[in-house]
């Protein structure tokens, strides 16, 4: 239900002195996001690319400089608004008021990018549970965006039928003896597994079982490839991708991607951490970390006031009164 695409906005800078302020930059996002969407989507971000003033292109700040016109280039992500709705009430329903939403790749690029690598141009690849959700971040910023519908559940999917396992069960062995490469792991090894009720224990060979393994992540890096060709970007990542969330923790994934991507590949850990360190610095945790990061950093330097919540977040309140246009009663 993510889609994204990106659009310009242009401004007359404000009277007077003619000098670039904040409230110029928040038109000009505000003139980008005025796009024509379907009715059931909603603009979840609008991301500055870059600025122009006075046909002067390559602008990072504008703030402060004097100029008549102002021209921002902005991505903008949206998403369905049903799907926005349900993620929200259900975050609600545990008690915690919804402030915002961020797609998961700008969290986890918060997390686990560094600044050399987002300047420089690099692709984050976030492979969840059920989709891969694919960042592109050049000269600092985002450019790209995109969800495929493969993820982890898919390795554990294709083991269960494979194997002829109870799910669960073929989630702990993925969990345990998964690998990406089968020529990484010795013909011989053999490990017994409980299938379903009280059948004996079967008899599975690692290679085997890994051997599923490797035909889905392949199948993973050639979509972030296919993704990353269809964006135009190709040539401008040198430090190519980086890939995280619980799948990536997969040995051997890291190898595969090099050869099928033919780009340097690396599993991204949260990065600057304190305190429970340990605990949190694993691929899995790149998204969590980076909406913590997300917040604090939006708490500490707010582009927008921030409003009091009474039980039922802003949001919330908004989509709820969209949705309610739509049904009956």
């Amino acid at each position: 239900h993510i889609a994204s695409l990106n659009s310009r906005g242009v401004v007359a800078v404000g009277r007077g002195e003619r000098i670039i302020s904040y409230e110029d930059i928040d038109r000009a996002l505000e003139a980008a996001g005025a796009i024509a969407i379907p009715h059931n989507r909603r603009v979840v971000h609008v991301i500055p690319r870059g600025y122009t003033v006075d046909g002067q292109n390559g602008v990072r700040n504008p703030v402060g400089m004097h100029g008549f016109r102002l021209e921002l280039e902005a991505h903008i992500v949206t998403a369905a608004a049903t799907a926005l709705y349900n993620l929200a009430r259900c975050v609600e329903e545990v008690g915690v008021a919804v402030d915002e939403i961020v797609l998961a790749p700008l969290a986890s690029g918060q997390a686990v990018l560094t600044e050399t690598e987002r300047e420089m141009g690099v692709a984050l690849a976030d492979i969840g549970g059920g989709t891969t959700d694919i960042a592109i971040f050049i000269d600092g910023t985002i450019w790209h965006t995109v969800v495929v519908p493969v993820g982890g559940y898919h390795l554990t999917n294709d083991l269960a039928i494979g194997l002829r396992l109870p799910f669960e069960t073929a989630e702990a062995i993925k969990l345990r003896y998964g690998h990406a490469r089968p020529q990484d792991v010795p013909a011989e090894e053999v490990f017994t597994v409980q299938s379903f009720g009280d059948e004996p224990r079967q008899q599975v060979f690692r290679r085997e079982m890994v051997s599923i393994l490797e035909a889905r992540v392949e199948e993973i890096f050639s979509l972030i490839g296919q993704e990353i060709r269809r964006s135009g970007y190709e040539g401008l990542l040198p430090a190519g991708l980086v890939v995280c969330g619980g799948t990536a923790q997969l040995p051997g994934l890291r190898q595969m991607g090099q050869e099928v991507l033919g780009m340097p590949v690396r599993v991204g850990r949260p990065r600057d951490l304190r305190g429970l360190v340990d605990t949190l610095v694993h691929p899995a945790y790149a998204t969590g970390v980076g909406l913590l990061q997300w917040g604090v950093e939006g708490a500490l330097h707010p582009r927008y006031p921030l409003h009091p919540s009474n039980g039922s977040s802003p949001l919330l309140k908004w989509l709820g009164g969209w949705l309610r246009n739509f049904l009956p009663g």
